[in-house]
């Protein structure tokens, strides 16, 4: 890895005395056991951690919170600059923001992987929280000798769940959006309105807009962003946003993100960012949603072309892929390979 820059109080580099490590997908019953740790803490501590799960992003806010020293490591470029606890805690010296980068991008290896393994080589103790034995985590720690499990099997939760009976008022809400909106976290909201973390996260979840939108909304910035650069005589014509109400969402949802113009002539562009590919027939180019790109491309007369980012941030991704949808067919049947639409910018050209 390579420290592309480092923001904020240097001196915390040499003083950190825990890496705290979770797996992606934290059960919300097991979070109390995490912020016990957390609360444990104090101001003698400093704390590596990264902000790419939902799990790492709350245990950053706690320990901003609580005003505990921090070593924050993203990759590639730091995304969160209006997040106001890390405005503080940069203003105040207590917190470390450090941008690293691979040494060979194309090279082999799984990113966050390869970032893990860097910074553990930098912390003396190592604090895991949830770890999923089949994840990618578990398998780093094997011979690793100072690392505490907060989390042993089997546990059962302790926390009390509230029943669907029990209503927010309109105090409570307003307590939780000021507090949300503060970047506070979950685990002060939760000390703040003794409610369950589960009874949060489902408030948070109805007011606001779920994790997955807002990815997609991010990684729709980014496509944006390379299409400012040469904004010579492009304009945006249309830009559809994932608008529902109740789970109901309107037909127009399921076409392609936006729509240009450049010199009379229209494109349409489908943004779809992924973590990494799984399934890329099921998951990203389902039949039913191919056929209606098609349907739309026909009846507007327009060339249609997805924009496929992987791995990274949303707003910032490791790997880009441009693909024509009249090459879909072909990349889905192994006669035109993927690899062959990577690119590293979005030239206006391409999408005419």
């Amino acid at each position: 890895m390579i420290t592309l820059k480092q923001e904020g109080n240097e001196e915390l580099l040499k003083h950190i005395t825990t890496l705290f490590l979770s797996s992606k997908h934290t059960p919300l019953n097991l979070y109390h056991y995490i912020f016990q740790w957390t609360d444990s803490l104090t101001e003698n501590d400093c704390i590596a951690c990264f902000n790419s799960t939902v799990m790492e992003s709350e245990v950053l806010k706690a320990l901003l919170v609580r005003h505990i020293p921090t070593v924050l490591f993203v990759m590639n470029r730091f995304t969160d600059e209006n997040n106001i606890q890390i405005q503080h805690a940069l203003k105040e010296n207590r917190l470390l923001i450090v941008t690293l980068r691979r040494n060979e991008p194309k090279g082999e290896g799984y990113t966050p992987i390869l970032r893990n393994k860097y910074v553990m080589t930098l912390c003396p103790h190592i604090t895991c929280g949830y770890i999923n034995k089949t994840g990618s985590v578990f398998p780093l720690l094997k011979g690793k000798k100072e690392v505490c499990h907060l989390i042993k099997e089997p546990i059962v939760s302790e926390e009390k769940i509230e029943t669907p009976s029990k209503r927010w008022t309109v105090s409570e809400e307003k307590t939780l959006l000021r507090m949300f909106y503060a970047d506070m976290g979950i685990h002060a909201i939760h000390k703040d309105l003794q409610r369950s973390y589960l009874s949060i996260d489902q408030k948070i979840r109805s007011i606001t807009q779920s994790e997955d939108v807002m990815k997609g909304r991010l990684f729709e910035d980014f496509v944006l962003d390379q299409f400012e650069t040469q904004k010579k005589g492009l304009s945006l014509v249309e830009w559809r946003s994932d608008k529902s109400w109740n789970e109901t969402y309107p037909e127009s949802n399921r076409y392609p993100d936006f729509v240009f113009r450049y010199k009379q002539k229209e494109f349409a562009v489908e943004c779809k960012w992924r973590e990494r590919i799984y399934d890329i027939r099921n998951d990203l180019f389902h039949k039913e949603q191919i056929s209606i790109y098609r349907s739309y491309s026909l009846s507007r007369n327009i060339p249609v072309t997805i924009v496929l980012g992987i791995g990274g941030e949303p707003s910032w991704p490791e790997v880009l892929y441009l693909i024509p949808l009249k090459q879909l067919d072909e990349i889905l049947s192994g006669t035109l390979s993927i690899s062959k639409k990577r690119t590293t910018s979005l030239d206006i050209s391409s999408f005419l």
